[in-house]
């Protein structure tokens, strides 16, 4: 707040130390950033000063202090962060209840041209990606044989459930999950009776995101192979 009120009225606190104030990343030691509008000239020693325009939808306040919000802030630090460290400010971001992905994504589409805009948005979309259900069969097909299993039963119904890729003869399923950072209240508990349900009936679940799929297919063909092989000495 102090280095808040030494800048000016038009300052708000930025970049990583709001990160910092709303809890998406710790507090590194070092200067104060805090943003001003652009004809601010102050200077002060400890602070590092950022000058531009920000728009109303920008600023808040958070227990008092006047900061950016936590979606300018992610917009802000993005071009900074290596993808690991994105990743996690994203998600500690929906964790708090501060972004949700879903609507920053939305956010982002609409946003004129900025730093950070598109490296958010290709982080958010690499996690949201999916696929569609005949695209998925094609890519999936290919890695569950490869891992020694037969083709799989696909959009089968099992206790009361359409599943996504069903081997009867091991009792295993395979779910794909579209959304990895984000799901709402609903959608969890609906995901967690269905998994409850396999599980009663001693059933093995898998669930891979589709980005899996897509683009780490070796871990998936080896995690299918272990479990297969699991399953089938069990058998």
């Amino acid at each position: 707040m102090a280095a808040v009120l030494a800048c000016g009225r038009t300052a708000v606190l930025s970049y990583e130390s709001a990160a910092a104030l709303w809890g998406i990343r710790d507090r590194e030691r070092g200067q104060i950033e805090v943003t001003v509008a652009p004809h601010v000239a102050r200077r002060h020693e400890g602070i590092r000063v950022h000058r531009r325009a920000l728009n109303a939808a920008d600023l808040t306040r958070h227990r008092g202090i006047p900061a950016t919000s936590p979606a300018c802030t992610l917009i802000d630090l993005a071009p900074r962060l290596t993808q690991p460290d994105l990743d996690r400010a994203i998600s500690e971001a929906d964790k708090l209840g501060l972004a949700d992905p879903d609507r920053l994504l939305s956010l982002l589409e609409r946003l004129p041209r900025r730093p950070g805009v598109a490296v958010l948005r290709n982080a958010l979309t690499r996690h949201t990606f999916r696929v569609t259900d005949s695209e998925l069969e094609r890519l999936f097909v290919p890695l569950a044989i490869e891992a020694g299993l037969p083709p799989p039963r696909t959009r089968q119904v099992v206790n009361g459930y359409r599943v996504d890729f069903w081997w009867p003869e091991l009792g295993l399923v395979v779910e794909t999950d579209g959304l990895t950072y984000h799901r709402t209240a609903a959608q969890q508990a609906a995901d967690r009776r269905r998994d409850q349900a396999h599980t009663a009936a001693g059933l093995t679940q898998l669930r891979f995101t589709h980005w899996q799929v897509r683009f780490e297919p070796r871990h998936v063909v080896e995690t299918l192979a272990t479990v297969a092989r699991r399953l089938a000495s069990a058998a």
